[in-house]
């Protein structure tokens, strides 16, 4: 089946819709939400998907999942080509109610654009339900690193998040970041990891790296990213994104 045939009687029928779509460098697209699921791969540029939980970042050959209903907004690092797909509820068991980036195999990443250049796939049409199928089961198996930056969700932690993204003086020292967010030290410490799962200064580590990504992503020299995320030395820089990654930030841009 083609978009041009689709009518509304089809509509019923639909396992999955696509959208092909190109992005200027530094374009955003506002919070909005789906129906529908999407898995959104990115064949060039760097994508951020953020919600009220958090934030992923996805950079070419990698996809992200956003689970129908939740409200999100997209920034694109570079010029970016996404090919995106959406999938009808219930289509197939149960999938992921939260965010994730996933690595992209080759057979998903054929089996994606083959959606695409198909433009729907519908459950009635056998080879349109295989494909579907296979997609969902592709994704079930991917692997899902820790590209994500959780948001913490109390006062006090949303405060203390505010004042580390700002870059301000006082969230370099625990005792100050944790005065200015009106909590003492073992609280704020406590909070933000029961929210987060991470410390606060695990936390402004983990978002540096994450922001390091956007400006790789935008061609800055790797001496100048190094610096901007806090680190003396390029070398130094890379082993704490592998560190933190599993991979080097050039393997994180090669194809998932």
């Amino acid at each position: 089946m083609s978009k041009k045939r689709l009518t509304r009687a089809d509509e019923p029928f639909l396992a999955v819709r696509t959208l092909a779509s190109d992005h200027r460098a530094g374009q955003a697209v506002q919070p909005h939400r789906h129906d529908w699921h999407q898995l959104i791969y990115a064949s060039a540029g760097v994508l951020h998907v953020s919600t009220e939980r958090g934030s992923w970042i996805a950079p070419p050959h990698w996809a992200v999942w956003v689970p129908a209903g939740i409200e999100h907004g997209l920034r694109f690092a570079g010029e970016s080509a996404l090919r995106t797909l959406y999938f009808r509820p219930g289509l197939s068991g149960r999938l992921p109610d939260q965010c994730m980036v996933i690595t992209v195999s080759p057979l998903l990443r054929e089996l994606i654009l083959k959606a695409v250049r198909t433009g729907l796939l519908d459950r009635r049409e056998t080879v349109d339900l295989a494909i579907a199928t296979l997609i969902l089961e592709e994704f079930r198996q991917a692997r899902a690193p820790p590209f994500e930056l959780p948001q913490p969700t109390g006062p006090a932690t949303r405060r203390a998040a505010a004042l580390i993204a700002a870059g301000a003086p006082e969230a370099r020292s625990m005792t100050r970041l944790a005065h200015m967010a009106g909590v003492g030290v073992r609280t704020l410490e406590r909070r933000f990891r029961a929210e987060t799962g991470m410390s606060p200064g695990r936390w402004r580590r983990h978002r540096d790296l994450l922001a390091a990504i956007e400006k790789l992503a935008g061609d800055a020299p790797i001496k100048a990213v190094a610096a901007s995320a806090g680190y003396a030395t390029p070398s130094a820089f890379v082993a704490a994104f592998r560190k933190q990654f599993g991979v080097t930030p050039g393997r994180y841009f090669q194809r998932g």
